[in-house]
């Protein structure tokens, strides 16, 4: 089946604005809504009991709605062909250990980690360990055999693995399996536990959702010291790499799978561009949802925001064409987007309110909400030709989120601290477009690289 292209963008949008988010100017030169609604400007210190939520606390879950929806399409190659139920597991087992390997190399790597005061040496070492994740996970079958293929990926994770019995040698810190990239961290257990999930459901998907309350109800009384919820939540055979704390994720994952398998529902219909055109209204609808839901979210509109969300959500609903196949499948993404995010708009006030951290129950059922609807309208602009210049950018930093997410801290920062153009970039933070202005270069330098790889079809496979 072709690739979704609209699925493609979802995840470049998410992997862009992860790393425009971190390469702004910080310290309270920008408003408050450019960073996490829980680390506000200038102190940037954690407030866990700040309610709200800003565009930043999205990236993330439309990160892991899209990984969900490419689980179905992924592993539907697999089941639906001749692979045994073992092979299977050992592909899902060896994708984990591969992010799990990739989670804590990419942390030690960076210069700053190495070092306390980086020098030449270490931004050094950084730049070779961009370039080695290169041999480890790009798909070599596309230029290789199979063998040769094999043989340069081994001999990439043996370098790591000497690289981490000798990290003493580097740096002043030792080694350790406790010390990685929590956010790809939580990544890999999201790919393993919502794949395996998705395999054990996929012909009933009803009973993949009745997954979730089980989870819910672990946490909601993980606290009661002797509960069988308290020994669930604090059993871990490998505490460095799993914790049932990650399973949360679950409520944004598993949703996503479902959007995956009407995508593949969506592309076997042939394209009417006449018809999807008559659906291009509801993209400023739902973008404006978008704003609507965040902007008032953040500062406590929250009667207004119902009221809005809800007339908007009405017209998301009822105003498209019915009565054709096409339609019915586009209408299910509408469907369980406004649902969700009604869900969690009612869920808002429970737990002091919505938050990314610690993360709540609204924030899981708003932003998968949110994704879903977003992903529609991004299918529409992509089956009605309009805009298909900028899908395909964005498309294309999607199919290669790995280098994206290591181009900035492996590659770039380093090389610019050794030509002294980090100075540059950093002498823009004095005003607020300028510290705006410097995380837009710094992402559009990060987005070339990453669209350069894909359009030589160099592509970082687990």
């Amino acid at each position: 089946m072709k690739r979704s292209e609209s699925l493609d963008a979802l995840r470049g949008i998410a992997i862009l604005l992860m790393v425009l988010s971190g390469s702004i100017a910080f310290g309270g030169i920008l408003p408050a809504w450019m960073y996490h609604a829980q680390v506000p400007p200038p102190a940037h210190v954690f407030k866990p009991d700040l309610p709200g939520i800003t565009w930043v606390d999205l990236v993330f879950p439309f990160f892991l709605f899209s990984m969900g929806a490419a689980i179905p399409l992924s592993m539907k190659k697999r089941t639906d062909g001749n692979e045994s139920s073992w092979m299977i597991l050992f592909h899902l087992i060896q994708r984990y250990v591969m992010l799990l390997l990739f989670a804590l190399f990419t942390l030690h790597a960076r210069a700053w980690v190495i070092a306390k005061d980086p020098g030449v040496s270490d931004y050094l070492l950084s730049v070779a360990g961009f370039f080695l994740l290169f041999i480890i996970y790009t798909n070599w079958k596309v230029f290789l055999n199979v063998r040769w293929a094999i043989m340069i990926r081994v001999a990439g994770i043996l370098i790591v693995l000497i690289f981490f019995f000798s990290y003493d040698f580097f740096s002043n810190e030792r080694f350790s399996l406790y010390k990685s990239d929590v956010i790809i961290l939580v990544l890999a257990n999201m790919a393993f536990f919502g794949s395996v999930v998705w395999w054990l459901t996929r012909n009933r998907p009803l009973l993949r959702i009745a997954v979730l309350p089980f989870i819910m109800g672990v946490f909601l009384a993980s606290g009661i010291d002797g509960s069988i919820n308290n020994i669930l939540f604090n059993f871990t055979p490998l505490p460095w790499a799993y914790k049932f704390y990650y399973l949360k994720y679950l409520f944004i994952i598993l949703p996503g799978t479902l959007a995956g398998e009407w995508l593949i529902q969506v592309k076997k219909i042939p394209v009417n561009v006449t018809n999807k055109r008559q659906d291009l209204f509801l993209v400023p609808l739902i973008w404006s949802l978008l704003i609507i839901t965040l902007t008032c979210l953040y500062n406590r509109w929250l009667i207004l925001n119902l009221a809005l969300s809800s007339l908007l959500c009405v017209l998301i609903l009822y105003l498209p064409r019915k009565g054709n196949a096409e339609a019915a499948e586009l209408r299910k993404f509408g469907e369980a987007g406004v649902y969700l995010l009604l869900l969690g708009l009612l869920f808002e006030a429970y737990e002091g309110g919505i938050k990314k951290d610690i993360s709540t129950y609204s924030y899981y059922f708003v932003s998968a909400g949110l994704a879903f609807l977003i992903l529609l309208s991004l299918i529409i602009l992509e089956e009605s030709g309009y805009g298909s210049r900028l899908l395909g950018y964005l498309a294309a930093n999607g199919k290669n989120p790995m280098i994206a997410y290591t181009a900035g801290n492996l590659l770039l920062i380093p090389l610019m601290r050794i030509t002294g153009t980090g100075l540059w970039l950093d002498s823009l933070s004095g005003t607020a477009a300028g510290g705006f202005l410097m995380g837009v270069i710094f992402t559009g330098i990060v987005s070339l690289i990453t669209v350069y790889c894909t359009k030589k079809k160099v592509f970082w496979k687990t």
